[in-house]
């Protein structure tokens, strides 16, 4: 559904972008993973015809970017990080003014209004300004202006910054129902939101991709080892001398949490569960056990990782 082939884009001497190329299936959510001024952005506005590239070419629903920028345009819907809505607009008329923009037939319109307004959960606000709106409907808005022509592929830029903990899971929640339904782009700099929302994840950093993979398999090549936290309430060095000497341990950590408790993050070798053994050890001490639980990698560890791999290379 998209293809793109060595994207570069250059504003005077700064390189925002340099060969980025990936695919994008259909009916398939992808992560746009990366820190502020990584490049998604630039790369979001180059698939929209936004800006052309310097060098490069993308495919957008078999259309190219440049030569068929028209079609590429048709089959889009975009959601930019910045949305200039009109605030002294209700949200039924300007859903009516997207659907003319976009060309869809007038027939058409009312039906397509009142699908996104339900599928954006924005019936009770429809006859509001947009000014009066909250900063969650007004995003919510600016998701359906985004999908009113119905496209075959919407492109996110930051759908969820400055949005609070609900309304992050509210469009969280709306992204994921267009699975399958469309392919989307999403870009984003909040890691829990790129292993919540999509199927596979680029990681992109100073203008270059440097991983493309299911944030399960991100964090399986990152994963050396496993690691075991658990708080004990004991004598330090002696808690500490005990668990240093199981086998299969190649690190203990340990940081003091209150009194004599104490937390304590065990390495191991990748692969090995040492918690049956750890229990009954420090229960058989006479010690209180009061946590004992793995530690899972994040696409944050994975992240970091990635990085300072590349920037050693």
């Amino acid at each position: 559904m998209i293809s793109a082939q060595g994207l570069t884009k250059y504003f005077g001497r700064v390189r925002a972008v340099e060969d980025v190329t990936f695919e994008a299936e259909k009916g398939e959510i992808l992560g746009f993973l990366g820190p502020n001024a990584a490049g998604k952005t630039t790369t979001m506005r180059i698939l929209t015809g936004y800006f052309p590239p310097n060098s490069g070419e993308a495919k957008v629903a078999g259309y190219d970017i440049l030569s068929q920028s028209m079609e590429v345009r048709r089959r889009i819907g975009y959601l930019p990080e910045h949305l200039p809505l009109y605030p002294d607009f209700p949200v039924w008329a300007y859903l009516d003014f997207v659907a003319a923009a976009k060309g869809i037939p007038h027939g058409d319109r009312k039906k397509r209004k009142e699908e996104v307004l339900s599928a954006c959960n924005l019936k009770k606000v429809e006859k509001k300004l947009i000014g009066q709106l909250s900063r969650g409907f007004r995003q919510r808005v600016g998701l359906a202006q985004a999908i009113i022509n119905n496209p075959e592929v919407l492109i996110l830029d930051e759908p969820t910054v400055g949005l609070d903990p609900q309304q992050i899971i509210e469009i969280r929640n709306l992204i994921k129902e267009m699975q399958g339904k469309c392919t989307v782009i999403l870009s984003t700099h909040i890691l829990p939101e790129a292993k919540a929302t999509c199927q596979r994840v680029i990681i992109i950093n100073q203008g270059r991709i440097i991983a493309v993979d299911t944030p399960e398999n991100l964090t399986a090549r990152v994963k050396q080892m496993d690691v075991v936290l658990l708080e004990v309430e004991g004598p330090e060095e002696e808690v500490t001398d005990v668990l240093e000497k199981l086998d299969g341990v190649t690190g203990v950590q340990r940081s003091p949490v209150t009194g004599s408790l104490v937390a304590y993050r065990i390495e191991t070798k990748k692969g090995l569960d040492l918690r049956k053994e750890i229990a009954p050890l420090i229960v058989g001490k006479g010690w209180s056990l009061l946590e004992l639980r793995p530690q899972e990698v994040t696409l944050e560890d994975v992240f970091i990782k990635l990085v300072e791999e590349r920037g050693e290379e």
